[in-house]
């Protein structure tokens, strides 16, 4: 009874997973593409309206322009839903006139901005005063992206730390420390998946952090695609629960089943992908190639980051001899197929994303991923050049059977390596908040 319910379980988590992998990734960024009068324009006297159309169709409560402050009103201007018709007062005596506008995607909830500039030639009459309109909460986006930083490093952990079990030690399932690790980021990501839909939701209609915990923005954002994508986020870390339960209670015996490693690799493809469609990883002209570069990128991480998770906290604590053996030179290897596939993915997703090289310097986007990429090489450097000395030092540590003197530049050196992947994670996390650089 017990081994048809795992396998059940095990084609439930499959078919759930393929579902999720086949499911099409969200769309690129609403942009404007195009004004009446258009960006820049000479005119007589301020005009009593302008017309924006965008790339997509757009809802009116989700456009927001505003001239000095004021909130202008918006209506509806056919084009199919793409475009919209804004009221604009006559301006108190100024030779020009900036609209400041911003969009929230209908699909993948990011917020787009921008400025539209006209110069007058005639000054008009005074208007009176209007009181200020509200701006994107920056309180917000700096929460939104430290949410967005835990649940990257939960996913790392907890994918990679399957992996890790699975792949090179299994015998570490009864490992106190790694059990605590393993939980912990499952319960980060579970926490992160539930906060971050409402904080991005918040930031995108220029609400408060307040508005992350009201029940009706939750409501509204279940009928957006960017809520079912979050939804089916949740769902994975639910299912996530069984997998590590079933790890937990059955120690290494059940990370050798190959039951049980179908399930977990179902659990973690459908918590990678459904992570990849939040991202800017849909956008360009062959958004099905990002949508695939994502999902290695993440995975190539989750190896690594995952490996080095339990290396400093499960494998070298022990200092046991013939798992320091085969698990560093095990995990030596799965790292470094690891960082090739996140530099082939990455390469995809920047060209991807940032479209060209002009963008790539001379956008805020553009250098936070260039720091990104420099951190990263970074890290690369570092472990290249200690590899020769890690061997020396490996083998040193197994003829004098696990001494505290001899694995101890071990840790450090995986600590500091991992501190270098953690600044990586934190600069991906801006990248999602950020609009791409176009």
């Amino acid at each position: 009874m017990r081994r048809r319910t795992r396998s059940l379980l095990t084609v439930l988590l499959t078919a759930l997973a393929a579902l999720l992998l086949a499911a099409p990734a969200a769309s690129a960024h609403t942009e404007l593409e195009s004004s009446a009068p258009a960006d820049g324009t000479r005119l007589a006297r301020t005009p009593a309206a302008v017309r924006l159309t965008f790339s997509e169709p757009v809802e009116l409560d989700d456009v927001h322009v505003t001239v000095g402050g004021r909130q202008l009103a918006v209506s509806r201007s056919g084009g199919g839903g793409r475009a919209v018709e804004v009221t604009v007062p006559k301006t108190s005596g100024r030779s020009d006139l900036t609209l400041t506008w911003q969009v929230l995607d209908m699909e993948d909830g990011h917020p787009t901005s921008g400025t539209l500039s006209f110069r007058l030639t005639a000054k008009a009459a005074p208007a009176a005063a209007a009181p200020a309109a509200p701006e994107p909460s920056e309180t917000v986006r700096t929460v939104w992206a430290a949410v967005r930083w835990a649940g990257y490093l939960a996913l790392a952990v907890y994918v990679g730390g399957l992996a890790f079990l699975a792949l090179l030690w299994p015998q570490g399932a009864l490992d106190r420390s790694t059990r605590r690790v393993l939980t912990l980021s499952w319960a980060t990501g579970l926490a992160a998946s539930l906060l971050a839909p409402g904080l991005q939701e918040a930031y995108g209609t220029l609400g408060s952090l307040g508005a992350v915990f009201r029940r009706a923005a939750y409501a509204d954002l279940l009928g957006t695609q960017v809520g079912v994508v979050a939804a089916c986020r949740v769902l994975m870390w639910v299912l996530a629960a069984i997998v590590l339960a079933a790890v937990l209670q059955g120690g290494d015996r059940t990370a050798r089943s190959p039951g049980w490693r179908v399930g977990a690799l179902a659990v973690a493809l459908g918590l990678l992908r459904t992570t990849s469609m939040t991202g800017h990883n849909s956008e360009g002209t062959h958004p099905g190639w990002g949508a695939v570069a994502d999902v290695v990128h993440l995975l190539g991480v989750s190896l690594w980051l995952g490996g080095l998770a339990l290396l400093l906290t499960g494998v070298l604590p022990r200092r046991r001899p013939a798992e320091l053996k085969a698990v560093v030179s095990g995990y030596s290897t799965l790292a470094g197929v690891s960082v090739a596939a996140i530099v082939a993915a990455g390469a995809v997703l920047t060209w991807q994303v940032v479209g060209s090289f002009g963008a790539l310097l001379h956008t805020g986007y553009g250098r936070l991923l260039l720091l990104k990429l420099a951190v990263l090489a970074l890290v690369l450097l570092l472990a290249q050049r200690s590899r020769g000395w890690v061997r020396t030092r490996l083998d040193i540590a197994v003829l004098l059977r696990g001494d505290r003197l001899t694995v101890r530049p071990f840790v450090h050196s995986v600590a500091a390596e991992t501190g270098l992947v953690l600044v990586v994670l934190a600069a991906t996390s801006l990248l999602v908040t950020s609009a791409p650089g176009r």
